[in-house]
């Protein structure tokens, strides 16, 4: 019935690798947001929305919240993290099993004062051969936290994601849609296409790579069944720079083929492109 739609808000929080990213890519059915094994994968906030008959529920996934040394990207990950939370209708606050970690209290302080519900998402349980330790952690949260529902998942599998998402729909208010049906994302095509050469950088590479590194779209463009790219890796120094192309070019080679599949999945275009390092 028209004006009977729940629409809202939902922040994604958690320590870093806890897999908020993988759960916002389950929830909307999409590769969105870059995974890696690496900390501060994610360092921007991205949207993930999803609409159906119901209604829309717009994920925030945001950087993982770090309380390591005190670097200027540590501090500006963490704002960002933290200003993610304002106007959402429930957050999900993410840990991994089997335990609570001092990382984890950390985070569960900053919501300390939030008016909304937080739901817990106890991720990873797929890796859980030993029932009873997962429920010795469910007794143990509990007692930190009146929390709106407890979850445990796996977002890599799907595994009671479901269940999640039931608990989210009952604090979304009744609201007419904010974004187009077809939308999933506020970021644009250009913003995916450097994030998906950040994350093969991440993943191919692991701590050769300094952090200091960024990632550019100089040139962006669609023909009739192909999309042609041109991005640059920016690195600090001479070192970093050889990490990257590696013997003959083929750590480049093999960064731009796993960048190269990922963009096609998503643009559903056959896509060429070319990686420059500076």
């Amino acid at each position: 019935m028209p004006g009977t739609e729940r629409s809202g808000f939902v922040a994604l929080i958690g320590r870093p690798n806890v897999g908020k990213s993988t759960l916002l890519n389950r929830l909307v059915g999409q590769k969105l947001s870059i995974t890696s094994r690496r900390p501060q994968t994610t360092r921007h906030r991205i949207l993930g929305i999803k609409t159906t008959d119901a209604g829309q529920v717009i994920y925030v996934d945001t950087p993982g919240i770090h309380e390591g040394r005190a670097t200027l990207m540590n501090r500006a990950l963490n704002r960002a993290a933290r200003a993610s939370l304002a106007g959402v209708e429930c957050v999900v606050l993410m840990i991994s099993a089997p335990r609570w970690t001092d990382e984890d209290e950390r985070v569960l302080a900053i919501l300390k004062d939030l008016r909304c519900p937080v739901i817990l998402a106890i991720n990873k349980i797929d890796k859980l051969k030993d029932r009873s330790r997962l429920l010795a952690l469910i007794d143990g949260v509990r007692e930190k936290q009146n929390f709106a529902a407890i979850v445990p998942l796996s977002a890599r599998s799907g595994l009671n994601v479901a269940d999640l998402e039931a608990a989210i729909a009952r604090y979304l208010p009744l609201h007419p849609a904010y974004f187009p049906a077809d939308q999933l994302s506020d970021r644009g095509e250009r913003f995916q296409a450097a994030e998906f050469v950040r994350e093969q950088i991440f993943r191919g590479l692991g701590e050769e790579l300094p952090y200091a590194t960024a990632f550019e779209i100089e040139h962006f463009h669609r023909e009739p069944g192909l999309i042609r790219i041109d991005a640059v890796i920016w690195v600090e120094k001479a070192g970093p720079k050889a990490i990257v192309i590696g013997k003959g070019g083929e750590r480049l080679k093999e960064v731009g083929r796993g960048a190269r599949l990922e963009m096609q999945k998503l643009f559903g275009s056959k896509v060429y492109l070319t990686l420059w390092v500076k």
